[in-house]
């Protein structure tokens, strides 16, 4: 059974703030969107934030943190607070903490994430694995 596309996240991204240090660089994009999918709609309240830490010679370490209001599939008004960690050519883990109770299990469930560049930001694309599925 393949995974199954949960979630996606339109990322518009606002000017990055960086520190360029010794050892590594920190570059902070502060960031809005909106979020879609079968089970959810709704958008990113506040901004988040992608906070890239960049080793000298090194593969940056990203991890983005946002929060959404929206509507589950059953129409509740929800939050959901993502945290989605990883690196560039490598793989993402997201968590996820919601108050929606039909949407509780993403807070257990096995997830991987995508992130692809599209103009002015990013698509994240979260994904359910299949051994997650009872």
């Amino acid at each position: 059974m393949p995974e199954e596309l949960i979630l996606e996240v339109k990322v518009a991204c606002e000017p990055a703030l960086t520190v360029q240090g010794h050892t590594r660089d920190i570059v902070m994009i502060p960031f809005t969107g909106e979020a879609s999918g079968p089970y959810f709609a709704g958008k990113i309240i506040g901004p988040g934030v992608d906070t890239q830490k960049v080793p000298k010679g090194g593969v940056p370490a990203l991890s983005a943190r946002y929060m959404l209001e929206g509507t589950d599939k059953a129409g509740n008004a929800c939050r959901i607070f993502i945290e989605n960690e990883g690196q560039w050519g490598g793989e993402f883990h997201p968590l996820i903490v919601t108050d929606s109770a039909l949407l509780k299990d993403w807070e257990t469930v096995p997830l991987r994430a995508t992130v692809q560049g599209i103009p002015g930001g990013v698509l994240v694309r979260v994904f359910m694995l299949p051994q997650a599925r009872t």
